[in-house]
């Protein structure tokens, strides 16, 4: 099936789906977020998903990150959804990702865990405190660059890069918890955060004044009211420069993160099949 408007949408959907309820959650254990990247963008420019955009993030500072991981599974409808917790069986990511079950969505990886759950997903990302110098901070960024390297190494990260496969094999070396403990230190009452475990490329894009994860506004998206940060203009400026022009059309594509979607069937109808698979990226509908 062709990459058509129709099957993009009906992802989308899915996405706001897994959004509803992860909002329902939060709301009932009392738990700040906010819409985060791309998402927060397209609440501000839109109203809604960036037309051309595929996935969904949200973020929360690490007190309430760890809360919600905690306290998650009391009020979440599991059988509709599923929360998929950094570090847990199955999932060796730094971060975590609610899941919309019966429904799949093949990232560009080959896991080593064939019991990892490949549901269509929205990605959850800790917030946390940022060492109170500028040299502390630096050191943060690298650790984190290693806690990175070495999940999506362990997860069967795909690529033809020398360089990458490289990085991978030198920090399967390096121990995790010690890399992991300098990348989270920071001082309670610091007056910044930073949004490293969010893949973070760049180091002066995920560095920010924690007044903007703790003062929140309401956003529209998709119909509804979300929080995101009352200076939003701030965030977005700082991650996108001037993100309220729209890019030049031929810019206007989807990223495409996964290999598949499937809006109707679950991730185990596929497992083995990934392997000289030749379908297009978009299959099936959403119930």
């Amino acid at each position: 099936m062709a990459i058509t408007q129709e099957n993009h949408r009906l992802h989308q959907q899915a996405l706001h789906k897994l959004l509803v309820e992860f909002d329902r959650v939060c709301r009932l254990l009392d738990i700040p977020y906010v819409l985060f990247a791309g998402t927060m963008l397209g609440a501000v420019r839109h109203q809604g998903f960036i037309p051309w955009d595929d996935d969904l993030d949200v973020a929360l500072l690490r007190k309430d990150y760890d809360r919600l991981l905690k306290e998650a599974d009391k009020v979440l409808d599991s059988e509709k959804f599923y929360l998929q917790k950094e570090y847990s069986e199955h999932w060796p990511m730094f971060f975590s990702k609610l899941r919309l079950n019966n429904t799949t969505c093949l990232e560009k990886f080959h896991p080593k865990d064939e019991a990892m759950h490949q549901g269509i997903y929205i990605d959850i990302f800790p917030c946390d405190n940022a060492a109170p110098t500028a040299l502390g901070r630096r050191m943060q960024f690298l650790a984190s660059k290693v806690i990175i390297t070495k999940a999506l190494d362990a997860r069967g990260y795909d690529t033809d890069s020398r360089g990458k496969k490289i990085a991978m094999a030198l920090c399967r070396l390096l121990p995790t918890k010690p890399f992991l403990r300098l990348a989270k230190r920071g001082r309670a009452d610091s007056t910044k955060v930073h949004s490293f475990f969010a893949a973070a490329r760049r180091y002066d894009k995920n560095v920010y004044p924690r007044d903007w994860f703790i003062r929140r506004a309401e956003g529209t998206f998709e119909g509804g009211t979300y929080p995101i940060p009352a200076d939003y203009d701030g965030m977005l400026t700082t991650l996108y420069g001037d993100y309220r022009t729209l890019p030049p059309p031929e810019e206007r594509v989807c990223k495409q993160h996964a290999l598949l979607v499937d809006t109707q069937q679950s991730y185990e109808v596929y497992q083995g099949y990934r392997d000289g698979m030749t379908f297009d990226v978009y299959t099936r509908s959403i119930r």
